[in-house]
């Protein structure tokens, strides 16, 4: 994963952000020039457990050899409530009685309706993906992506760029809706149901990763509300890249996700995890990161999209 280029800074790189096992980042922003002076100050122990990172990507600058990376946990009030669930994940292995279908089949009709989601903030730029909702250019992404927005541009599959709001986010949640300007005609997704998932169906996840438009991955529903809480150790505080110490408690998302062994990556934010008839049963959103490790290592989170429906509902109506 490597920063992207500030604007007006000709291919120069920020240095790369430290990522250090045991810390809980939710989603790649631009690293500042200095951190705020707020923020800076003593780090302090770092969690049991390895980290876990929010799959949006850092725009990738390949020219001269050198790249650098930072990601951002999400911190901040919600305006919107979210949902919480259950304390415990679903573990039983259950056969999978969906049918299943060709992976090429199923890309085919899914990825029209994911878009690449590029944002600039007055701290750089960063990449991360959203599903179409609506044929007039209501998308779905994740908060994190669009957090400190200053401008955002969507990409559809095709390749066709529309300029975009964002229309609200529910950090909590990590929910956002955007819309694209003068959008018209575009594929919108098929929402599925994630209440009838099972443990051990196929999912296959659709996104950006690293800036890979349009990438494809497969693997099954590994666990079923699974707490973003258990991951990182209970009660331990975690460190931001900008030294702010913050606990899982009160800090960062609080949804229960459904756990994937799809290969989900830093790009991946946002995009669409999708069961083996097409239909968008989760919004990709972060990765469990062992031992500093940037990449996927089988541990992917998606919120459901259930409750992404809810907050889009909240969303609208506000």
């Amino acid at each position: 994963m490597t920063e992207p280029r500030q604007s007006g800074a000709e291919d120069r790189q920020p240095p790369a952000e430290s990522h250090q096992p045991g810390t809980t980042y939710y989603g790649p922003m631009p690293q500042p020039a200095q951190p705020p002076a707020a923020l800076a100050g003593p780090q302090k122990r770092p969690g049991r457990l390895a980290a876990l990172v929010g799959a949006t990507a850092l725009a990738a600058a390949l020219l001269g050899g050198g790249a650098g990376a930072a990601i951002v946990g999400l911190t901040g009030d919600s305006s919107a409530s979210s949902t919480t669930a259950s304390s415990a994940a679903t573990g039983q292995t259950i056969s999978n009685t969906t049918g299943s279908a060709d992976v090429s089949t199923v890309a085919a009709k899914v990825v029209p309706s994911v878009v690449q989601v590029n944002v600039t903030t007055g701290r750089g730029s960063a990449i991360g993906s959203g599903v179409i909702l609506t044929a007039d250019g209501r998308i779905l992404t994740n908060a994190h992506v669009v957090q400190g927005a200053q401008t955002v541009t969507v990409t559809t599959s095709d390749g066709k760029k529309y300029q975009a709001r964002v229309v609200g986010s529910d950090t909590k949640s990590d929910i956002a809706v955007l819309q694209a300007q003068g959008a018209s005609g575009l594929t919108a997704a098929t929402l599925g149901d994630s209440s009838k998932l099972a443990v051990g169906q196929q999912v296959i996840a659709i996104g950006s990763p690293g800036g890979l438009q349009n990438t494809v991955t497969t693997g099954i529903v590994s666990a079923l509300n699974r707490p973003l809480s258990d991951v990182g150790g209970d009660g331990e505080q975690r460190n931001s890249p900008f030294s702010q110490q913050t606990s899982n408690v009160t800090s960062g998302p609080s949804y229960t996700a459904i756990q994937t062994d799809a290969s989900i990556n830093q790009g991946n934010s946002g995009g669409a995890l999708v069961d083996s008839q097409g239909r968008v049963i989760g919004i990709n959103s972060a990765i469990y990161s062992p031992g500093g490790s940037s990449g996927s290592v089988g541990i992917g989170f998606a919120i459901p999209i259930n409750d992404a429906k809810k907050i889009v509902d909240q969303i609208g109506n506000g």
